[in-house]
């Protein structure tokens, strides 16, 4: 598929089409990934986060939020309910917390690994070399990092730099494949001023690195951010503007595995926000074989905002392990076992 036919499939609106393009991703889902769907635990273990990204709820100038950072024990207490379910990855995930120090992630990463079958997913935003090797030695598996979108220009808009430092997602998203880690990136979809040529570029850019995991979502702003202030002053044309939309983060999803038939695809929680009732079964159907269950306290859900209204932020842990078992079942699906790792990769067969 070129440039030009996943612009046309971005575009498209007709509905009978569309049933083509959902038909042949669920296809390639089974073909590529089989009937099962992997649940994976998270854990959203800090909300503390020195960066001031435009659009996110945690942005360090939020001073209207109740910071917290979970403990160790806290954060096992999560890892033991994720065994008990039957998960087989806890992923743990926070701001971009400088108070998560090498050394005490470390200890964690090496307690589950020592303690439970489970794979360890980080997914703490842009730390250094030294962080990542670290943490990838004493046996973190994945590491997701999104990439946002493929235009730089797009993403210095609205991600200002750290103290001058440029920031450079792609490099970090080579530099942990070279470390072994299985590496899941993604975009945003609809971000003010993202184009078809846009989209389409990030669509082949999950192509082109090879990802593991792939993970998208709506553009949805935190209403005390800049972008969720003054997001009309950067709409691109009407022409031109992705919108931020559930049905274009479906057709993402159905794209993303036409060109990445081995990747893992969640459904993620950003579709079960748009669409409660329904919107994880659909992701589901046009291409994901991923959910990710929240292990977090719930005495901490509501603090994690990264954009408001999130879903299910007042379920127990069991509640969402309950629903999303029956959500699988509704649509002739079942709950995966082990770890989940992407399959019929041969560079993986040596980092796992």
């Amino acid at each position: 598929m070129d440039r030009k036919e996943i612009i046309g499939w971005l575009r498209e609106e007709r509905e009978e089409k569309l049933c083509g393009l959902w038909y042949e991703a669920d296809e390639l889902r089974r073909r590529h990934v089989g009937e099962e769907v992997h649940l994976r635990g998270l854990v959203e273990i800090s909300n503390h986060c020195n960066r001031e990204c435009h659009y996110c709820g945690l942005r360090v100038g939020n001073r209207n939020i109740r910071r917290y950072r979970m403990t160790a024990e806290e954060i096992m207490g999560c890892v033991n309910e994720a065994v008990e379910y039957g998960y087989g990855t806890v992923v743990m995930q926070s701001g971009e917390d400088q108070g998560i120090s090498k050394e005490w992630m470390e200890g964690i990463v090496r307690q589950i690994r020592r303690e439970t079958p489970l794979a360890v997913t980080l997914s703490l935003g842009e730390r250094s070399e030294a962080d990542l090797d670290a943490w990838r030695q004493a046996g973190a598996n994945r590491y997701l990092l999104r990439f946002e979108t493929s235009n730089r220009a797009l993403y210095e808009q609205i991600h200002p730099t750290l103290n001058g430092r440029r920031s450079d997602r792609l490099e970090i998203l080579r530099m942990l494949t070279r470390m072994g880690y299985e590496v899941g990136s993604g975009v945003m979809i609809g971000i003010p001023g993202q184009t078809w040529e846009d989209l389409a570029a990030d669509i082949e850019l999950f192509r082109d690195l090879d990802l593991d995991m792939i993970g998208v979502g709506p553009f949805i702003p935190h209403p005390g951010t800049p972008l969720g202030r003054d997001v009309e002053k950067l709409l691109a044309p009407v022409s031109e503007q992705v919108p931020a939309t559930e049905l274009m983060t479906y057709k993402v999803i159905a794209l993303a595995r036409i060109l990445c038939p081995e990747a893992n695809i969640p459904s993620t929680t950003a579709l079960a926000t748009l669409n409660l009732a329904e919107g994880r079964e659909l992701g589901l159907s046009r291409g994901a074989n991923i959910v990710m269950p929240n292990l977090t306290p719930v005495a901490y859900r509501a603090d994690y905002e990264i954009y408001p209204a999130k879903a299910c932020i007042r379920e127990t842990a069991e509640d969402c392990r309950t629903c999303l078992n029956r959500r699988i079942a509704s649509i002739g699906r079942q709950v995966g076992k082990g770890k989940g790792s992407r399959v019929n990769n041969s560079s993986l067969t040596k980092r796992f």
